[in-house]
């Protein structure tokens, strides 16, 4: 659409805004967001973003997205225009209390950004900002539904920023906002978040899957009508109001599946699945209606037993409810068919936000016990926070993405735990007092350890004893953040006593000598035991492992002592000593980069600067035509990581502002390291076929081949020197042609 000015198309957007939010089922409040947008207008006036367009539309695109995907209100949609006026401008938030009250306002300072952090000068100060979200959501959970709006809108105009930018800002989206999404049963905004961070990340393999759904969407079509004719005449005659939609799996996950499955495109099979959605007869046969639509299309095809999910009896953490059956179609093809009513649709895309429309305006942050649950596993993490920003994102992420097992109490109620939870979990899920005394379990009537995976539908008994301590391998055993935030907070205040008790036994030592603890005596008595720190010292003092004696009042008095080698190794002042844990000269060190000096521009890797200059990362091992970036570390190296490694995707998240964009330019010169993994059926003269394709046909070269055979079934290993990743793909598609081999693919 034309606009003959700036100004008519902000007013359009406003008034588009206002018409969605009258179609709502919320309270007509026009005047205070009219208030809010004319202030957020004003504020903004003059101020672009990087595409060009004027600041005010971004406010009005999140307030957009609040009203219309979330489902939230007038509160919300004026929190939503106003979320970024305290950042970005000389107004304060007493500013927008005075004026529009103080609810808006603590939202509004929920989303406001902080400078610097708790975390280090090293880390970005997303984490920071994370944690102040998520102390805000205990309060109102709708700073982090705007929050989330927000991120969404800055996805969806990613294109703008630099590349280096780009990989920052969609890396901290997969690694938190589209668990944090799915968590709050945000499925829509999850789903749109994963694919736009994957489209950055991995451009061409966005693209390639979108080219494979489009060329076979002609043979979907055809296999989704002629599944659902018949169960179509079978709903008409129950005299159901239902629809039936085809659900295509996202581009994201297609792509999550083929990497963990190592499986092509062509062979991931659950790409369709089925949605039937209903209105139930009354809202007291909602569940039953579910029932009675399984048990008649389980008429027309054959269920899968080990397939059948119930979470309309148990829903899900997240508010999710429906019923999933998997049918073997008549094409010989399982197919996924979720029933659910129009009101856990609702739920399904919008969340517990949706709840307003069925609660008659209750609040939000009351309507469910499984939400207020969650809300207090992170009130547990904030009140101990991890003094590392990566341990406490990771603490926060343990549980958003975890699958849902439902154990049972000796008395029949009903836990809900992340998947792998273990018998330790549960304990510290009843209680604190029960998880530190816990020495096991009987599940199901069986004697367990603590280690014990429990499974869904396992009774579980907890057995304690007083004379149980918490051990740093509980933390290990420990799969809940809610679990290994409690055992961290134990073992740090046992370690406090020791240190305290330490210090009360150095004291007493020191006090006939007439010499009082301060700084340069720990310092001296510290070096003198070889103890990282003072309370590492002291700590050991007070669990006895470390005695004093004569050696402590040698080195206190100045005397000479057996240890007096030990401080020539120290480097006192002078740069140049070298003490014994440094790096021999004669291994290469990737050469120091000055970061002031590394702008927007994308590093081109090499053959001239990838062996002297940075270093390849030993977690994934990328080689020329993976996608990769680079990584600034603290001492100033680059350390070059795939995109998707799991490592890269955390430092993205907590240090962003080291990331660099970054790309191969290299021309089949260099070789590099790779393990292709192969799998199949046994028999004679396999190996020598292998290697005869790898050495003679492709001519590469091999460093090592193991080959493991369990009863017919073989299992093997081959390092390779290769120069890129075509060379990788071509190795693959020969030695799926050998015959007996069933898969191959690349560590």
């Amino acid at each position: 659409m034309q606009y003959e000015n700036e100004e008519e198309m902000i007013q359009q957007a406003f008034q588009e805004l206002l018409n969605d939010y009258m179609a709502t089922k919320h309270r007509k409040r026009v005047e205070i967001i009219t208030k809010a947008f004319n202030f957020a207008n004003q504020a903004h006036k003059g101020i672009r973003r990087l595409s060009g367009e004027p600041y005010i539309m971004h406010p009005l695109s999140v307030a957009k997205i609040v009203c219309n995907e979330i489902g939230l209100g007038s509160t919300s949609i004026c929190s939503a225009l106003l979320h970024d006026v305290v950042e970005d401008t000389d107004y304060t938030v007493e500013d927008i209390e005075n004026i529009f009250g103080p609810k808006i306002a603590q939202i509004v300072d929920g989303l406001t950004k902080i400078s610097g952090g708790i975390f280090g000068e090293h880390a970005s100060a997303q984490a920071e900002n994370f944690k102040k979200l998520l102390l805000t959501m205990n309060d109102d959970i709708r700073v982090i539904l705007i929050k989330i709006a927000d991120r969404l809108h800055n996805m969806r105009t990613l294109e703008s920023q630099a590349p280096n930018k780009q990989y920052k800002i969609a890396g901290e989206t997969l690694y938190l906002y589209a668990p944090l999404a799915y968590r709050l049963g945000l499925n829509k905004i999850k789903t749109e978040l994963e694919n736009l961070s994957f489209k950055y990340e991995h451009p061409e393999e966005y693209r390639d899957i979108e080219i494979k759904l489009q060329e076979t969407a002609t043979e979907r079509d055809k296999v989704f009508t002629e599944f659902t004719a018949p169960i179509r005449q079978q709903l008409d005659k129950m005299g159901l109001k239902y629809r039936i939609m085809a659900r295509v799996k996202a581009v994201y996950s297609i792509w999550n599946k083929m990497q963990t499955k190592h499986v092509p495109f062509d062979e991931v099979y659950d790409i369709l699945a089925v949605r039937i959605i209903f209105e139930p007869i009354s809202l007291d046969e909602e569940m039953n209606n579910c029932f009675d639509i399984y048990v008649a299309i389980s008429k027309i095809y054959k269920p899968h037993p080990d397939r059948i999910r119930d979470w309309v009896s148990h829903p899900k953490a997240n508010g999710y409810q429906a019923l999933h059956v998997t049918l073997m179609a008549n094409n010989g093809q399982w197919i996924e068919v979720q029933i659910r009513s129009e009101r856990m649709n609702d739920i399904a895309e919008q969340g517990f936000a949706a709840h307003w429309k069925y609660k008659d305006g209750a609040n939000i942050s009351e309507d469910d016990n499984e939400l207020n649950k969650w809300l207090e596993t992170i009130k547990d993490i904030l009140d101990d926070p991890q003094p590392d920003a990566m341990d406490f994102l990771d603490t926060i992420k343990l549980n958003l993405f975890a699958q849902e097992i439902f154990v049972f109490t000796p008395k029949g109620e009903i836990k809900t735990l992340p998947q792998n939870s273990t018998v330790l979990d549960f304990a510290f899920s009843l209680h604190t007092e029960i998880g530190r005394h816990c020495i096991g379990a009987k599940v199901n009537h069986k004697l367990v350890p603590l280690s014990h995976k429990l499974q869904s539908g396992d009774q579980v008994e907890v057995l304690t004893s007083r004379s149980q301590r918490v051990s740093p391998e509980w933390e290990n055993i420990a799969a809940t953040a809610k679990a290994r935030t409690k055992i961290a907070s134990i073992l740090r205040k046992e370690a406090k006593n020791r240190q305290a008790k330490g210090l009360d036994i150095l004291t007493e030592f020191l006090k006939g000598e007439e010499i009082y603890v301060d700084e340069i005596v720990l310092n001296k008595l510290t070096r003198l035991h070889e103890k990282p720190n003072h309370d590492a010292f002291l700590e050991a003092i007070g669990s006895g492992s470390i005695e004093l004696g004569d050696a402590d009042l040698n080195i206190l008095r100045g005397k000479n002592s057996s240890s007096w080698r030990r401080f020539l190794k120290l480097p006192f002042g002078n740069k140049d000593n070298k003490t014994d844990n440094e790096t021999s000269p004669k291994q290469e060190q990737p050469e120091k980069i000055n970061t002031k000096q590394i702008t927007k521009q994308i590093l081109k890797l090499n053959e001239d600067n990838i062996q002297n200059k940075y270093a390849i990362a030993d977690c994934c091992h990328p080689i020329p035509g993976d996608d990769v970036l680079g990584y600034i570390d603290t001492n100033g190296r680059i350390t070059i990581h795939k995109r998707q490694c799991p490592i890269a995707t955390k430092l993205k998240s907590s240090y962003g502002n080291r990331i660099i964009a970054t790309q191969w330019d290299t021309h089949k010169q260099l070789t590099f390291l790779v393990t292709i993994n192969i799998k199949g059926v046994d028999r004679l003269g396999l190996l020598n076929d292998v290697t005869q394709v790898i050495s003679r046909q492709l001519s590469v070269n091999i460093r090592k081949v193991t080959i493991e055979t369990v009863e017919g079934i073989f299992e093997g290993h081959i390092q390779l020197y290769v120069h890129d990743v075509d060379d990788v793909h071509a190795i693959i598609a020969q030695l799926k042609q050998i015959d007996s081999i069933q898969e191959v693919v690349r560590e």
